[in-house]
């Protein structure tokens, strides 16, 4: 099969065979509602996930909701959180969210994008992951992975979160984004890592115009290609 000329074609074959092999693929944060969700997802950056819930039902038993967190010692945050790094600004944004979601939105944590990233310590990528995740609703984040593998697809050019997520998100449907988002994650942690790559045994090998085996088809690539999609890969 010729390798997918142009990112929307690209995108379209991506999207279905990262679909095709990460059926059931869920947000790692252990969580219970948007509020868990919501500081966990604060409490990842620059850790892993695994970390981050060995840390939150500590954190979540002793402050249930936004009203506890609000009032919260900060020393106290600190002493819970700091197994993840840079624990007195994640502390500080912690509580400081907690107020924000407590004195503007009633305790109710906002599903707008626009609201979210008022609050302390959180981006459109934190943004994206409440909206797509807990709300069902259409958010792209961008992480390292979705960064590095949209570049190597070459379905962006750009480095910059923001412009990331406006490109992949004018290339695939909203109801896809948070949905390809994850799976382009675990796509990065289990085959495309970014140390070595495992192009070899990728089922994206094909269309990736960055594989190390240019023109193959991998077996895992021709088990997944889509029945009656090889004319539009050949666009």
């Amino acid at each position: 099969m010729a390798r997918p000329r142009g990112a929307r074609a690209r995108a379209e074959v991506v999207t279905y065979r990262l679909a095709a092999e990460y059926p059931d693929v869920h947000c790692a944060l252990t969580h219970r509602n948007a509020f868990e969700l919501l500081a966990a997802t604060i409490l990842s950056a620059q850790c892993t996930d695994e970390r981050v819930n060995r840390v939150t039902p500590k954190l979540f038993s002793r402050y249930p909701d936004p009203a506890a967190l609000a009032v919260a010692d900060p020393a106290s945050v600190e002493e819970i959180v700091a197994s993840t790094g840079f624990f007195r600004m994640k502390a500080k944004n912690l509580i400081g969210m907690a107020q924000g979601v407590t004195e503007r939105f009633g305790g109710v944590v906002p599903s707008a994008v626009d609201d979210l990233v008022t609050l302390p310590g959180v981006g459109r990528k934190t943004a994206n992951v409440l909206r797509s995740v807990w709300f069902d609703e259409p958010g792209l984040p961008v992480d390292t992975h979705v960064t590095r593998l949209s570049r190597l697809l070459r379905l962006t050019s750009e480095t910059d979160a923001v412009r990331i997520e406006h490109d992949l998100g004018g290339l695939v449907e909203p109801s896809e984004w948070g949905r390809l988002s994850l799976r382009l994650i675990e796509h990065g942690r289990r085959v495309c890592i970014a140390r070595r790559p495992q192009c070899g045994a990728c089922l994206l090998a094909d269309t990736c115009p960055s594989a190390g085996r240019a023109g193959s088809l991998s077996p895992r690539a021709r088990a997944v290609t889509r029945p009656g999609r090889a004319s539009a890969a050949r666009s």
